[in-house]
């Protein structure tokens, strides 16, 4: 039997320091989902299965395909969740993209020009109250074409927190910047390039990290109504079907919107944090 030597002795300890850390910070994300999944499993209990399907009827009654098979394509809009995802993504790319390009030279205008700025507040102001269905109907009516209508839905809704952010990140730049700008007698573009671009980098992102939530909130909505294909229009086949694991679809695919609208969020601020150190 060998015995142990300082070295070995002191090798253990250090290894348990680096993992209490790590257990540290994931223990409040374990307790809470822990309490999270037994709460959804007692209220199934208290209102029956039938009504509430809890975390392990869900797990037990959309396994196979929708769990273990997520890309399986039966033909049609007969798809696993990974492709529904995919369709939905790529609706959510083309408004959000347009949105994030017109939203951000649009609110440039604005806050570089304050005439302008004043003027269209108003409009803006009530334009993006205005709940995401209720731009559907007229989308329909003007493109004639549900994809394209979803994707203005996607657009329209998207838009008006960059506009915003874009707006009053230009508006609150220091006093100081543009007195040194006017000292150095900087050109419109090297005033815009050097001053405005870096200093409105953080409101620009806030914009956009609020304005993909609500884009991929749009258009799970917009699918229920009209789509060939998407997590919305998954959810609402399943529950026009309204089969015995119709339940249990429908809460699978909620946690599938709810992981992918995360992922979407964490996206947009990580890019947000890379594109602001770089600007520093």
């Amino acid at each position: 039997m060998t015995a142990l030597t300082p070295a070995s002795r002191s090798r253990r300890p250090s290894k348990q320091r680096r993992l209490q850390p790590g257990l540290r910070n994931l223990m409040p994300y374990l307790i809470c989902i822990g309490g999270f999944l037994i709460a959804w499993q007692i209220l199934s209990l208290i209102l029956g299965a039938a009504r509430l399907p809890g975390p392990i009827n869900v797990i037990v009654e959309t396994w196979d395909p929708y769990i273990s098979q997520p890309f399986f394509d039966d033909g049609g809009t007969s798809k696993g969740l990974g492709w529904q995802i995919l369709i939905s993504l790529q609706r959510v790319a083309m408004g959000y993209g347009l949105a994030a390009v017109v939203g951000i030279a649009v609110g440039g205008l604005l806050g570089l020009n304050r005439f302008i700025g004043k003027g269209l507040d108003p409009v803006i102001q009530v334009l993006r109250t205005v709940p995401p269905l209720a731009w559907f109907p007229i989308s329909l009516m003007v493109f004639q074409d549900a994809n394209t209508s979803a994707i203005f839905v996607i657009f329209i809704t998207a838009i008006w927190p960059i506009i915003i952010n874009t707006a009053v990140g230009i508006r609150e730049i220091p006093q100081d910047y543009t007195n040194v700008a006017r000292v150095l007698r900087l050109r419109k573009g090297a005033y815009i390039r050097n001053i405005v671009i870096p200093a409105t980098v953080p409101y620009v992102f806030t914009g956009l990290r609020i304005s993909v939530g609500l884009a991929w909130l749009a258009i799970v909505a917009a699918e229920m109504l009209k789509a060939d294909g998407g997590i919305g229009y998954f959810i609402w086949d399943a529950y026009n079907a309204g089969g015995d694991s119709s339940s249990s679809q429908i809460i699978l695919a909620i946690l599938y919107v709810g992981v992918v609208g995360l992922a979407l969020d964490r996206l947009v601020a990580y890019v947000g944090s890379r594109v602001a150190k770089g600007g520093n």
